[in-house]
């Protein structure tokens, strides 16, 4: 009688154990969620090409939601235009045919004006990256090469400060920090961010490359000042005023023996200033004051590593993506008013295709980018594999 006593015990205890470990398999599916069919080949429609289409730079403007994209080796990317209201993909441009040798482009957008600027790595290692202005009028990119930032290396971030119409980008994989004034096409390349000796070290013993630990992003704060990371789970912060880079007191939130792992993948300013991050190293969202610099850790959304997405809804709320690879990612909002975390699951938004009778659910796996709309209306996913969709969903 005992023994199934105890057994009964442990069963029910197992089930109260397993019910929020099936809560992190959970789906969300908002009320006006939907996918765009943006790579899958199944179509003479227009869409983009299989190993082409990882999203890996995302930025909205208006109604459309324009995408920068990384190809395999020996591939170009894509830049292209899916309409939020047609819920499709409108326009495709094949980088190659403004600029040839380019594999990816990962370092997101900055806009300054109607202008958009982003960065490319190129197809050969030794070869260099260019900075890009993309303009999207009538339906049409207008690419225009600016030329190389470093020369022999690519361009893995890049953020934009519209008051002073300035571009700032890291360098890869030397990690230099470089400034470009659009008006007079003025570029200056500052070393302190380079990677030293003491970071390569680091980068051998954990058999690290530069694309692990460098700045995955970079933002600009009310008073035009850039943040980044740098080695090793360093923050650092770039003074127009003065021209002077200098190192923060205060360190990215790190998890014992993953210290080396720490770097800024992205980054969100809330309407009041304060700016939030996201660590690669173990996933934690981080809060950062730009008055004072100081750094205050807001702990892990999930139990994966990584934070590749953040942005401001009209609510008010931060929308984040945590988690990657083996993984699926999961969305999770973050409520600065009550600091309260909620885990919402893993994306599975309504895909309509012509070709599909009904609807076909599309489940997120390995999504790299968020974008909020202009106002935070609505909320808009990347995913980054060989045949990736765009999800949207509205902020109720």
């Amino acid at each position: 009688m005992k023994t199934k006593f105890l057994a009964t015990a442990a069963i029910i205890t197992l089930a109260a154990g397993l019910k929020p470990l099936w809560a992190q398999y959970a789906f969300f599916t908002p009320k006006g969620s939907f996918a765009v069919e943006v790579s899958l080949e199944n179509t003479d429609r227009l869409r983009l090409p299989i190993y082409r289409n990882a999203i890996t730079s995302l930025i909205v403007t208006g109604d459309f939601a324009i995408g920068g994209t990384s190809a395999n080796e020996g591939l170009s990317p894509f830049l292209f235009a899916v309409s939020l209201q047609k819920q499709e993909l409108v326009t495709a441009f094949d980088l190659a045919e403004a600029l040839p040798g380019q594999r990816t482009i990962q370092s997101g957008f900055g806009r300054v004006g109607e202008a958009l600027y982003a960065g490319t790595l190129p197809d050969r290692d030794g070869e260099s990256g260019h900075l890009l202005k993309v303009l999207y009028k009538a339906g049409k990119f207008e690419v225009s090469d600016l030329g190389p930032a470093v020369e022999g290396e690519g361009i893995f971030a890049l953020a934009a400060d519209n008051g002073r119409r300035m571009l700032y980008g890291i360098s890869h994989p030397s990690g230099k920090f470089f400034s470009y004034e659009i008006s007079t096409g003025k570029l200056k390349v500052h070393g302190e961010t380079a990677l030293d000796g003491r970071a390569q070290g680091t980068l051998h013993e954990y058999s690290l490359e530069a694309a692990d630990v460098l700045s995955r992003r970079l933002v600009v704060d009310k008073m035009g000042r850039v943040y980044g990371s740098r080695p090793v789970n360093a923050l650092f912060r770039y003074d127009p005023a003065t021209d002077k880079i200098a190192t923060l007191p205060d360190e990215l939130p790190e998890v014992w023996g993953r210290r080396a792992l720490g770097r800024a993948d992205c980054w969100a300013v809330a309407p009041d200033g304060t700016i939030y991050g996201g660590n690669a190293g173990d996933g934690q969202l981080f809060k950062l004051n730009p008055a004072t610099g100081k750094v205050v850790n807001l702990g892990k959304p999930i139990m994966s590593p990584r934070l590749k997405g953040l942005a401001f809804g009209k609510d008010g709320k931060l929308y984040g993506v945590a988690g990657a690879l083996p993984g699926y990612a999961h969305l999770f909002t973050y409520d600065p008013s009550t600091g309260g975390y909620k885990d919402l699951g893993n994306p599975r938004f309504p895909l309509h295709a012509p070709e599909i009778s009904g609807e076909l659910p599309w489940r997120g796996f390995q999504i790299g980018t968020v974008a909020a709309s202009e106002k935070g209306t609505y909320i808009v996913l990347g995913e980054e594999e060989s045949l990736s969709q765009l999800m949207v969903f509205p902020v109720q």
